[in-house]
């Protein structure tokens, strides 16, 4: 299925139009960019004739649970390497995991210090003893190949926007959207992790500087969220129909809704959100925010 842009209608009087893409529509359970940094790594572990996917992910992973799911589809065996080996015992307290186990994907869980260590070779060597030969795809999906098909989100229909907004966690979607940018255009990522680091990440990838990082949503860090957020995201659902994860894409909506109220964009200006998906996460974060006696996010499900 393709996306498609759905306006969304402002609380507030402003001149800027907004539109949110809908690449969580995309499929069913490999949605947003999940889909797209995968399309090309399938084809390619095809085309090397690799009968297993390797990959890396932590508790509530969408790579782990697209890449899970991906590969069944497409006659793979796949390979979960699992940040936190206390995780092994609580697989069927975890819908991530359930979900990728059900799809036949192996775990291998790992304590947080080894799991640093993925990207040093004997680290790789070692799985290779281990599982044998494997299409390794990185923690996140980016590499070349996944940025590749991120170049693919944009269409000549966004042509008219001036400003792209998205989330930043890898990088690898924000560098695809940058390479396909138009010369009237500009994108503005919202990281979900704190630190300044991604902006080199980024520059590794892109063919120009029409872009911008925004630092201050991330609501603390990686996996971070209060009551604010999860109030902004349930009542966007209620408003708009459009579910957001509390990861990525709300923190971003929140972002540019906040920064429209204060008047950052100029006047008229078009503006495309890009919805990268994730939806799967929610029910994760609703167990933990259970524990912690705070709102539950909602879904449309």
């Amino acid at each position: 299925m393709l996306s498609i842009n759905q306006k969304v209608d402002l609380l507030f009087s402003s001149n800027s139009s907004v539109y949110i893409k809908r690449e969580d529509l995309i499929h069913p359970i490999v949605s947003g960019n999940k889909f797209r940094k995968l399309k090309y790594n399938i084809v390619q572990a095809k085309g090397e004739n690799k009968t297993q996917l390797l990959t890396f992910g932590g508790a509530y992973s969408n790579h782990i649970a697209a890449v899970a799911y991906a590969a069944k589809e497409n006659g793979f065996r796949s390979i979960g390497i699992i940040r936190g080996d206390e995780l092994k015992s609580r697989i069927s307290d975890n819908p991530t995991l359930r979900f990728a186990q059900k799809c036949g994907m192996e775990f291998d869980f790992v304590s947080r210090e080894g799991y640093r260590l993925k990207e040093e070779r004997t680290f790789v060597e070692n799985l290779k003893q281990k599982f044998g030969d494997f299409y390794l795809i990185p923690e996140g999906g980016t590499n070349e190949l996944a940025i590749k098909g991120c170049e693919e989100i944009l269409t000549q229909d966004d042509e008219i926007f001036n400003y792209i907004c998205c989330s930043v966690g890898t990088g690898g979607t924000i560098s695809g959207l940058i390479n396909s940018l138009k010369p009237n255009q500009k994108v503005l990522g919202f990281p979900s992790l704190k630190g300044d680091f991604l902006g080199d990440e980024i520059r590794k990838f892109v063919k120009n500087n029409r872009w911008e990082l925004i630092h201050e949503y991330h609501f603390g860090g990686y996996g971070k969220v209060n009551g604010k957020l999860i109030a902004f995201i349930n009542s966007f659902l209620e408003r708009t129909g459009i579910p957001l994860d509390p990861i990525y894409t709300g923190k971003m909506v929140f972002g540019v809704m906040d920064l429209i109220g204060a008047n950052y964009f100029p006047d008229g200006s078009k503006i495309l959100l890009i919805h990268t998906g994730g939806i799967q996460g929610i029910q994760g974060m609703n167990a933990r925010l259970k524990i912690k006696k705070l709102p539950l996010i909602k879904s449309d499900d």
